[in-house]
């Protein structure tokens, strides 16, 4: 084994055996062949064996399955196995067991960089060394990530002041990026955010909110900081206010959900509606208020809240017209929704693939399968490789996955992880593995332009 060669296929998941495949071989009963592929260097076999022989108190055999991946210095197989240990309740061995294999790497690289210290640090944490996991974290403050775990980790280490100062040092007075390429390391803006969790968990909410309302990013990942704080401490009337001037709705959503929690559904929907057209995020406002409606049974106000959105200028997106179809089939009426969809088509006098493809499922459940294969292949993106995948699934969940194999294996190598599944499916282990698995990972591609740029644009 070579690590280079096992963080290949662990990270691109090719050449290898993924995990939801490991996980059918067990369920459909191919233990052995599991084993056997774990002791021949499948790593993702090895995990989920060594799982399963930690279940039944065979924690010895399981780090036995484990040790040759250790000893090939591979970080990723390090904390795997520290994981286990923890999980047994051997949380001192889990830790020496990585602190080891971190002092062992040759570079900050062959541990897995930010993501190993980040993963060490936590796991410290968790085993009563939160202060030692501080002070590993603490030279890193400008990476996000790790600042991110540094100030989780300073709660538990009692040392929420420090870290608010190493914080606030990173955040100019009255300072705004005005491009994505104004700072270096921690953003003054991911620093208000974290500074402004250590304050809310200090008790000093007047400060963080004091904080995040002078800033102009509060929203990362789908949340709003600001409109989350002020629910969490029922300042709902802040919340209102908020969600009124706040543009991309996020704060409308969590006032919502807020009034939801509470049963004033009627509240929330008048939140929606009213935000829902000066949102920037329009069509994600409208796929909110449709599912609220849908959760509490009023699918006919539903579907005609998504109709309207996707008849709006710009609002016939797949992703738009595949949840209005989806609440009309969870109401069973497919035929409904496929007479939509016809009407769509002859209004736009084409249906890109992009829209074709959610007839599909649709015509499958009125028992159209045969019907919508041959649609398919008449369509003019039919002959490609994903729409045999979408042939493959609608076969093989009518029951017909030797089908489904015949129509994958023209299009090899593509979909391999799919054709390899409906193998194991039908028994056909060994053809599926040798279809998965090969030698060696492919020559890395050489680039002929530069990969990294730091001025814009990139």
């Amino acid at each position: 084994m070579d690590a280079s060669d096992l963080e290949h296929r662990a990270r691109t998941r090719s050449g290898c055996i993924p995990p939801a495949l490991v996980s059918r071989l067990l369920e459909l009963g191919h233990a052995k062949e599991v084993e056997r592929q774990a002791l021949g260097g499948e790593w993702f076999c090895a995990l989920e064996w060594a799982r399963v022989l930690g279940g039944q108190d065979r924690q010895v055999e399981a780090l036995e399955v484990l040790d040759p991946y250790l000893a090939t210095g591979w970080w990723t197989a390090a904390a795997a196995t520290a994981g286990l240990l923890e999980e047994w309740g051997r949380g001192e061995e889990a830790v020496a067991l990585a602190r080891t294999h971190m002092a062992s790497a040759r570079s900050y690289a062959e541990t897995g960089g930010g993501l190993a210290l980040e993963s060490f640090a936590r796991l410290l944490a968790r085993n009563g060394l939160a202060d030692d996991a501080f002070d590993l974290l603490r030279p890193h403050i400008d990476d996000w990530p790790l600042a991110h775990a540094l100030i989780d980790i300073a709660q538990a280490a009692g040392r929420d002041e420090e870290a608010a100062g190493l914080l606030a040092a990173r955040i100019p007075a009255g300072h705004e990026c005005d491009s994505p390429w104004c700072c270096r390391g921690l953003e003054p803006h991911l620093a208000v955010g974290l500074l402004a969790t250590v304050h809310e968990r200090q008790g000093r909410v007047e400060e963080a909110v004091a904080l995040l309302s002078t800033h102009q990013f509060t929203s990362v990942n789908g949340r709003d900081q600001l409109a989350d704080l002020f629910a969490r401490h029922d300042r709902i009337d802040e919340l209102r206010a908020y969600a009124d001037t706040e543009p991309l709705g996020y704060a409308a959503q969590r006032l919502a959900e807020l009034l939801e929690e509470r049963g004033d559904v009627d509240g929330a929907i008048t939140v929606y509606r009213r935000v829902g057209q000066g949102s920037l995020r329009r069509g994600n406002t409208a796929v909110e208020l449709a599912r609220l409606l849908a959760r509490h049974d009023r699918y006919d106000d539903a579907i005609e809240v998504m109709r309207t959105s996707v008849d709006a200028p710009g609002g016939a997106e797949d992703w738009i017209v595949d949840v209005l179809c989806t609440l009309y089939a969870e109401q069973g009426r497919q035929p409904d929704a496929l007479a939509w969809l016809d009407d769509l088509k002859a209004r736009r006098g084409k249906e890109e693939w992009e829209l074709f493809w959610i007839r599909l499922p649709l015509m499958a459940a009125c028992g159209r399968v045969d019907e919508a294969v041959e649609l398919t292949r008449a369509h003019p993106e039919g002959t490609t490789s994903y729409a045999a995948e979408h042939v493959a699934t609608l076969l093989a969940d009518a029951g017909r996955t030797e089908d489904a194999v015949t129509v994958l294996e023209q299009y090899a190598p593509a979909n391999t992880t799919t054709l390899a599944g409906y193998l194991i499916d039908l028994g056909r282990v060994k053809d599926a593995l040798a279809l998965l698995q090969h030698t060696h990972p492919p020559s890395p591609a050489v680039p002929t332009t530069r990969l990294w740029l730091d001025e814009p644009p990139f």
